[in-house]
């Protein structure tokens, strides 16, 4: 009997793995890095002046870098055909939006930059969103 409950423990631990199951410990190799492409410098332009000035904040598990004057300039002009390609541009009340996706609610969670309305045409701000995750709540 008791090899009966040990051949069903087996067959149904052998169920219970998927293709998505690890076969053994994680590894620590750490995948080769591809360049960068270009657009990759309106990020990180965008993030190293928010972190100088300290003008970012928190979402949720997100931290939300903002920047504005030349870094939110070129990151707002760089996303023109993207935006245009995807339709995430959007203007309202006198400013253009641009997101890196289109947005479903809000523009909670999503990368953007904004030109100012007709008081401050020539103001650019961007937001640039990292998820860190649940180490960020504690």
């Amino acid at each position: 009997m008791m090899r009966v409950v040990l051949m069903a423990a087996v067959l149904l631990t052998g169920c219970a793995t998927s293709a998505d199951t690890p076969a053994g410990p994680p590894s620590l190799e750490i995948a080769a890095g591809q360049p960068a492409p270009a657009q990759a410098r309106f990020y990180a332009d965008c993030i190293v002046q928010a972190a100088a000035a300290r003008t970012y904040d928190r979402e949720q598990n997100v931290i939300r870098f903002h920047c504005d004057g030349a870094p939110a300039r070129a990151f707002f002009d760089g996303l023109e055909a993207w935006s245009a390609e995807v339709g995430s541009e959007i203007v309202a009340d006198g400013r253009t939006w641009r997101f890196s996706t289109p947005i479903r609610e809000n523009p909670s969670f999503v990368d953007f930059c904004r030109r100012g309305g007709e008081a401050d045409a020539a103001r650019h701000e961007c937001t640039v969103v990292l998820n860190v995750g649940e180490f960020l709540a504690h």
